[in-house]
């Protein structure tokens, strides 16, 4: 199994996971950089996440076109178009919705890590504002590069972005440990509020965030989360033996 084929397995793994997990519905995407071309990525056409299987993945240019497919991509490609631009060590990129992130993304409140597998997060979570760039007659979605652009400046080289009173992004280098921040992240969402309603919150020390990122993001500890949710899914059979070389960076 060559590189491309087995990202695009990855590909569909990664989407029928964050489906399964909730982290993403009828709407959210899940892209994947060319491991041969880095000035391409793959993405499937707009289809719900849960859907998508290896014949649905399109390629598209750093503009966010599909190349040589005349089926409709998704809308909000221009996310992954510019961050992939804009940040050359990031593989791979994911944006959703989970409603466990949004009040964070409307209030003066930050999400900041409060459990240990959502330190992959990172300390810091910037909220991007659309209106801030381009006024309040847009319908908040991402739908051109210059917008894409803007939200990927604002993620910078954090792992993790929230839209206000819309969803996050989230990249990284290897896709196993994007599937795991994402499917944590609502999950540390979630935790925070409930002890916000107790008391003072008491986030994840620096350095324990700065041990955890020194962690091999593809370790035999998280390619059992990777296997674990895989096969919870139903993509037992794209996983293969394991012999086939992931994209991890260029």
């Amino acid at each position: 199994m060559d590189k491309v084929e087995r990202i695009k397995r990855d590909l569909v793994i990664a989407n029928r996971i964050l489906a399964a997990e909730g982290v993403l519905d009828a709407y959210g995407h899940v892209s994947a950089r060319h491991p041969e071309k880095p000035d391409q990525f793959f993405m499937s056409h707009s289809l719900s996440p849960e859907l998508v299987d290896i014949p649905d993945i399109l390629t598209l240019d750093s503009q966010g076109a599909v190349i040589d497919d005349s089926r409709h991509p998704a809308l909000e490609r221009f996310i992954h178009a510019a961050v992939y631009a804009q940040q050359p060590a990031i593989n791979f990129v994911v944006h959703g919705h989970s409603e466990a992130v949004l009040p964070f993304s409307i209030t003066d409140t930050p999400l900041i890590p409060v459990i240990n597998v959502a330190a992959d997060m990172g300390a810091h979570v910037p909220v991007w504002d659309i209106a801030d760039a381009f006024g309040d007659s847009t319908n908040t979605l991402v739908t051109n590069l210059a917008q894409g652009l803007s939200l990927a400046a604002t993620l910078g080289d954090s792992k993790v972005v929230l839209m206000r009173g819309h969803g996050f992004t989230a990249a990284s280098a290897s896709i196993v440990q994007l599937v795991r921040m994402a499917v944590y992240l609502p999950r540390n969402a979630r935790v925070q509020l409930e002890a916000m309603r107790i008391g003072v919150v008491k986030p994840i020390k620096s350095g324990e965030i700065a041990q955890f990122a020194k962690m091999d993001p593809e370790s035999p500890a998280s390619m059992r989360g990777w296997r674990y949710w895989a096969k919870k899914c139903g993509c037992e059979d794209l996983l293969g033996d394991g012999s086939a070389p992931r994209f991890v960076a260029h």
